[in-house]
């Protein structure tokens, strides 16, 4: 009976070293069930992708099992001069910026701090009253509106439901209506504060009914300034203090410090006869720099504004896989994981997957176009930067590049095949 318990002892204790498993190299490939030759394929093609200048450079990492099976860089950092592009360097990862903010909302709702339901307008009180889009007049870019049916709540912003749009990237009413009242995609901004910018938001029309429709927006930048009113702590402090520094994230910043200034990856903008060319002055359709993640500021954009390193990403995508725990910390519990993975959106249309809380979460009819299973969860940056995170194959996969546009946005998809390709069993 003794020996019965120590064994069962045993057993539990290495189901828990599992489920909070800290990132380790792997020994070989066959050791995570992956097949030499078809991680050879994967860095053939991205050496390939690199030559054609189909991308300047770009970072894979993948891990299975908690085992790190392919972390490599290919091509250059600066097409110019040849220096490689190294593994280690820094990426502007905009919109991945979205799921951590998503995860600190979701630190808050398990201590009680908030409900996914409540108002808005309980914790930042000029989006009560709200209104929504009626007719756009392009001329002048005046607009009628009508009433909200409802306030939007935390779950609405949360599911990219609420009816807010998204400034220089969004629909024409929402670029032109938001650039009037000098509201910004967040990064960049050096003029004021996050709260200050919500709060002029909040006066602005919902693009449509709170609900009724999923449309991509400034809800995670809403999400953010809740989370400094609801904490008191600016979102920087609160990124730091309460997810990074306990993941170990040395290299995810707002603003990068001066001696890692270097490690920044040049972005590059393909021209009109197809070849890449780096990026300067101003981009997204606005008046944001290249160089921004160096520029100091006090306005933290919870939708777009880290830069950080394909590793610590995947560290803090692991501790998701996880169930909310790394290398004994645990920043979630195990159910607000599943909540943020499960399916939020009802019936409302994205493609063939859905959307969760602050992800975006492939579907059965979605595992049936692509190799990702269903319930795989994901997403990317604007600037060329993609993960996904599969729980039934234990696996997380990231794919950095850094590049505006271009007409090769394929070899992301073909990254994934090929990954999924590589599986032994």
């Amino acid at each position: 009976m003794k020996n019965k318990i120590l064994l069962l002892s045993f057993i539990l204790i290495q189901v828990g070293t599992l489920t909070a498993q800290k990132i380790v190299p792997a020994t070989n490939a066959a050791a995570t069930a992956f097949s030499t030759q078809g991680l050879q394929r994967i860095e053939q093609a991205m050496n390939e992708w690199s030559q054609k200048e189909w991308m300047n450079g770009g970072v894979a990492l993948i891990i299975r099992n908690g085992k790190m099976v392919y972390y490599k860089a290919a091509g250059y950092n600066d097409i110019s001069t040849k220096a490689p592009l190294q593994k280690e360097s820094i990426f502007r990862i905009a919109s991945q910026t979205k799921a951590i903010t998503s995860v600190a909302i979701m630190m808050l709702f398990e201590e009680g701090k908030l409900l996914l339901d409540d108002a808005v307008s309980k914790y930042i009180p000029a989006f009560r009253k709200q209104t929504v889009l009626e007719k756009f007049f392009a001329t002048d870019t005046s607009y009628t509106s009508i009433p909200a049916k409802r306030e939007i709540t935390i779950r609405d912003l949360l599911t990219h439901t609420s009816g807010l749009g998204y400034a220089q990237i969004g629909s024409k009413e929402a670029n032109a209506i938001y650039a009037k009242n000098d509201i910004t995609a967040g990064i960049g901004v050096s003029n004021c504060t996050l709260l200050a910018a919500m709060n002029r938001l909040g006066k602005l029309p919902l693009m449509h009914q709170p609900g009724e429709k999923f449309t991509y927006g400034l809800n995670t930048d809403l999400l953010g300034c809740l989370v400094e009113v609801v904490s008191g702590s600016s979102l920087n402090d609160f990124f730091k203090t309460r997810i990074f520094d306990p993941l170990g994230m040395k290299d995810t910043y707002f603003f990068i410090p001066q001696e890692k200034a270097g490690r920044l990856v040049n972005l590059y903008t393909e021209d009109s006869l197809g070849h890449l060319e780096k990026s300067e002055g101003n981009m997204l359709n606005g008046p944001t720099v290249v160089n921004y993640p160096l520029i100091k500021s006090s306005y933290y954009s919870g939708g777009a504004g880290l830069s950080s390193t394909a590793y610590d990403y995947a560290v803090f995508l692991q501790m998701l896989l996880n169930g909310g725990k790394y290398d004994g910390k645990q920043l979630l519990s195990r159910n607000s994981v599943r909540m943020m993975t499960t399916n939020q959106i009802g019936d409302l249309s994205l493609g063939a997957d859905k959307f969760g809380l602050g992800f975006q979460v492939v579907t059965e009819r979605g595992s049936a176009r692509t190799p990702a299973n269903e319930g795989t969860f994901s997403w990317g940056g604007a600037f060329a930067t993609s993960y996904w995170v599969d729980p039934k194959e234990k696996m997380v996969l990231l794919f950095y590049r850094q590049l505006q546009g271009g007409s090769h946005g394929d070899v992301v998809e073909k990254f994934r095949a090929l990954v999924y390709a590589a599986l032994a069993n």
